[in-house]
């Protein structure tokens, strides 16, 4: 079966890439009357800014819990050294391979002296922990009705198990074995000198949780900057969002999740009492708002004083 699938593997991004814009393209053609129509009002562009300044934010507190997750592996570094090496390297995930972002911030913590397992692990923890964070919010959200579901025993037993399986699969114990896996395949580590998850990393995750929860407000005023919902709507928007976003994270597509996630948007939303227009409009400003945010950081970053680490 390995000999069949590997072959393959080169070709599932650009598949699952070019699906992803298929779909966003027929949805644009499909609804391309109904996009023309948006307008947006004085207080929906002050809606934009307000967007841009909350994404702009949850990056640098992206930046502030990596520090945490270093501090996990006992490499203590200077707090706003880590966030400006953080901020520079993010916007290189952008680049072809998805994997230039990580590949900077460890060197950086290698040549500052770090440890370049631990270097390693702390970078192979993160989107580990994003994607908790993200299906927790999912979850919780489906949990207590935010996203309809039929209700039923097995339903909300299947729930349960998934939420408690994220919270237990973070434990050292589980955690660590798939780290050290992974850690070797990138790092090239020797049983002499491989690292170790000493504690339950909780801080991390609650840092995380409010990353996620940070980058969907940012979207969910995105969103009203077009349409004016319900408070009611805001939990959906919430949770929706929180799926979406994880699919960008942990399937193989564009850099930065581009596609992926606008797709999974979009589906989700389907059924939304919001129009497929306005979806598509808030998912198309909220991936520019992004990107902006990412330049605006590593920018700041850049032109802030070198730092002490």
């Amino acid at each position: 079966m390995k000999q069949i699938i590997a072959p393959l593997k080169p070709y599932l991004r650009w598949f699952i890439l070019g699906g992803s814009l298929f779909f966003l393209l027929k949805t644009f053609k499909d609804r391309f009357a109904e996009v023309t129509t948006i307008k947006v009002s004085s207080q929906g562009w002050w809606l934009l800014v307000a967007a841009l300044i909350i994404t702009l934010v949850a990056h640098i507190w992206s930046g502030y819990v990596w520090t945490w997750i270093l501090a996990v592996f006992r490499q203590s570094f200077n707090r706003w050294w880590g966030i400006k090496i953080y901020l520079i390297t993010n916007i290189a995930k952008y680049l072809p391979g998805n994997i230039w972002h990580f590949y900077g911030r460890i060197s950086a913590v290698s040549k500052a002296g770090g440890s370049l397992g631990e270097a390693t692990l702390s970078v192979l923890l993160e989107p580990l922990l994003m994607a908790a964070a993200a299906l927790l919010i999912g979850l919780v959200s489906s949990l207590m009705g935010w996203v309809h579901t039929s209700f039923s025993i097995q339903v909300w037993s299947l729930q349960i198990l998934a939420l408690t399986t994220v919270l237990i699969g973070i434990h050292p114990r589980i955690l660590q074995p798939i780290l050290q896996r992974l850690s070797r395949s990138k790092a090239q580590l020797t049983e002499g000198n491989q690292v170790h998850l000493h504690t339950y990393p909780l801080l991390p995750l609650i840092g995380e949780i409010g990353f996620v929860l940070l980058r969907g407000v940012g979207f969910i005023l995105t969103v009203f900057a077009l349409y004016s919902f319900t408070p009611q709507q805001i939990p959906s928007l919430m949770s929706a969002f929180s799926f979406a976003w994880l699919l960008g994270l942990i399937v193989p597509g564009a850099p930065g999740g581009i596609g992926v996630f606008e797709a999974t948007a979009i589906a989700i939303l389907a059924d939304s009492p919001i129009s497929q227009g306005v979806i598509l409009a808030a998912v198309a400003c909220f991936r520019l708002i992004s990107i902006l945010a990412e330049a605006i950081a590593a920018g700041l970053a850049w032109l802030l004083p070198q730092l002490n680490n």
